[in-house]
Formats: structure tokens, C-alpha cells, sequence
């Protein structure tokens, strides 16, 4: 079979003469000629735009990794910043506790001091009222002493005696003042 195939082209080759008189055989080097010539320009251009690609890919890889950092950065400095502000807050929280606690002890020692003075107060008014009507009491007791002396000697004793009595009580008046 083989030998059938090669006479057939042999047959084939003689009626058309030698292979590179063939249009075939010219374009089939024209193309291998082209695609060599423009395997290397070509194959440079890709390079450069997958290795511009890669820059560019690894550029981005780049800032976002340098975001990444900063984002993290940022989120420790407000996680410290909470801490801290949670941390002022507890304190400010403690110091309001503490102030409240000592405004209700100086405002449970004011009220005793408030409350004594006013019990003091009333001590002192229950005294002067206790004493105005001792006071009270006694020129009551003098004027209805007064009166019933007046009736008595002026029942029992003569002008002349009554005289005799009011001068007396005149002299010893200044010893009795002192």
C-alpha cells in the first residue's frame, strides 16, 4: 500500500513538477516565515504587556496591602481610644460616686447641724416664752398683791399711818434697788 501511495505522488509530482514550484509549498514558507519574523517582536510586546500587567497588579497588591496597614493602624488607634474613653468614663463614673457619697454625708451632718440649731431655736424660745410668763405671772401676782394691799390698808389704817408707810418705803427704796 505504501508503494501505491508513493507512485500515486510520484505520479502527482512528475505531472506538476517539483514541490517548491507549488503555491502551496510558497505560502506554507511565507506563513512559517512571517510567524518567525513576528514570533519575537510579538512575543517581547506580550511579555512587556503581561509583565506591565503584573506591575500593575502587583502595584495594586501593593496599596492594598498598604491600606490594609493603615486600616489596621486606624482600628487599633480607635480600639485604644475606646479603651481610653471607656476608662476615663469609669473614672468620671468612680469620682461622681465618691462626690455623691460625700455631698450625702455633708448633706446628712448639715441637716443635724440645721436640725439642733433649730431645736436650739425653739429650746431658746421655749425658755424666753417660759420666762415672759414667770414674768407675766409675777406682775400678776404683784398687781393682785398690790390690790389687796391697797384694800387692806386702806381698810385698816388712817391717812396719817399710810403717810408714815409710803415714807418709809421711799427711804429704803435705793437699798432695795441695787
Amino acid at each position: 500500500m505504501i508503494s501505491v501511495a508513493y507512485a500515486a505522488d510520484a505520479a502527482h509530482a512528475a505531472a506538476h513538477g517539483a514541490f517548491y514550484t507549488e503555491p502551496h509549498f510558497w505560502v506554507d514558507v511565507a506563513f512559517i516565515l512571517v510567524v518567525a519574523l513576528a514570533f519575537k517582536p510579538v512575543s517581547r510586546a506580550i511579555a512587556a504587556a503581561l509583565d506591565a500587567r503584573s506591575a500593575k497588579i502587583k502595584s495594586r497588591l501593593d496599596e492594598a496591602h498598604k491600606l490594609r496597614e493603615e486600616a489596621q493602624e486606624m482600628l487599633a488607634t480607635y480600639q485604644r481610644k475606646q479603651r481610653d474613653a471607656m476608662k476615663e468614663a469609669e473614672e468620671i463614673i468612680a469620682h461622681a460616686k465618691a462626690e455623691a457619697e460625700r455631698l450625702a454625708k455633708q448633706a446628712a451632718k448639715d441637716l443635724e447641724v440645721s436640725m439642733k440649731r433649730r431645736e436650739q431655736m425653739a429650746m431658746d424660745r421655749i425658755a424666753q416664752a417660759e420666762a415672759q410668763a414667770v414674768r407675766e405671772v409675777q406682775n400678776l401676782a404683784v398687781d393682785v398683791a398690790i390690790g389687796a394691799a391697797q384694800k387692806v390698808i386702806g381698810e385698816s389704817l388712817s391717812a396719817a399711818q399710810t403717810g408714815s408707810l409710803v415714807d418709809n418705803a421711799i427711804k429704803d427704796l435705793p437699798g432695795k434697788l441695787h
